[in-house]
């Protein structure tokens, strides 16, 4: 009997529960609007999940827009890239052609200032090594009509003298070599001078005159120095360069000085070749 009862009374326990929990349902369906249990519970896990699923996708999916566009990105840059690269030979060639016409220029405007005699342009196509072209080789020779003791020009005046000729090139020694000597004058007043080859002094820019008679004359600072008239080997009046310095020597009877040549003797490129030697002009002989 004892038993029987106990049984009853669990069962009277399970409805009560199941009556609050159908309770409870009710309650929290009115609450959320009709949706329901199961919607209330997909709004606390299947909803936060599909969120969190929805983030990744967006993410990885932005992860690859990145990787796309950073792939662009390395595409446009190289693509730039070479248009810079193309860009700076092509500056590079118009500079080099503006330089070049640049050169040609001066020589042209040398060509017109020495109009009385006979030219040939030549390239330099070689030096003796050193920083200074004191000595070096042309393109031209005698099957230019080239020949020893020809005058060489260049930017605003003399250069040097044509020392050895083969048929298709020629050797050029210039007159900041140190077995240089050139009679000069000074433009202004015919008084003549020797001006000498140095090369420990041409890296001051500045070559060597003496043996200037020490006269009335007045010659200062910025005269013009040009092959005088009495010089056997090099026609006359061929601009040297410009008087920077002047001084009467110890013996009283001479002045001498330095000389800024009318010539960059660091970067010859082009010259211009008097085909015509002194002694062709003088129908003499030529003397070293």
């Amino acid at each position: 009997m004892k038993i029987k009862n106990q049984s009853s009374l669990s069962s009277k326990y399970w409805l009560m529960v199941l009556v609050a929990v159908c309770v409870l349902l009710l309650g929290i369906e009115r609450f959320t609007d009709g949706g329901g249990v199961f919607r209330l519970i997909g709004n606390y896990t299947v909803v936060p999940m599909q969120k969190g699923i929805s983030y990744v996708g967006r993410y990885l999916s932005d992860i690859s827009d990145n990787f796309d566009t950073l792939e662009d990105v390395r595409n446009e840059k190289d693509a730039l890239q070479t248009k810079v690269d193309e860009l700076t030979i092509e500056n590079t060639r118009l500079r080099q052609e503006q330089y070049e016409l640049d050169r040609l220029r001066e020589l042209y405007k040398l060509d017109e200032n020495y109009s009385d005699y006979e030219k040939i342009g030549a390239h330099v196509i070689a030096n003796n090594g050193s920083n200074w072209f004191s000595d070096f080789t042309i393109d031209k020779g005698s099957n230019d009509g080239i020949k020893v003791n020809c005058n060489v020009l260049a930017g605003s005046g003399l250069v040097g003298i044509v020392t050895e000729v083969a048929p298709d090139y020629s050797r050029v020694r210039s007159i900041i070599d140190d077995a240089s000597n050139v009679s000069g004058m000074v433009l202004s007043t015919s008084d003549t001078c020797m001006v000498r080859g140095d090369l420990k002094l041409i890296p001051d820019g500045r070559i060597r005159f003496e043996k200037m008679k020490n006269n009335d004359n007045v010659i200062e600072v910025g005269e013009q120095i040009v092959t005088s008239h009495v010089s056997d080997r090099f026609v006359q009046g061929i601009f040297i360069g410009y008087i920077s310095e002047i001084e009467v020597d110890s013996n009283n009877l001479t002045r001498s000085g330095y000389i800024t040549p009318a010539v960059d003797f660091s970067k010859l490129q082009e010259v211009l070749v008097i085909t015509t030697t002194k002694a062709d002009m003088t129908g003499g002989s030529e003397k070293e």
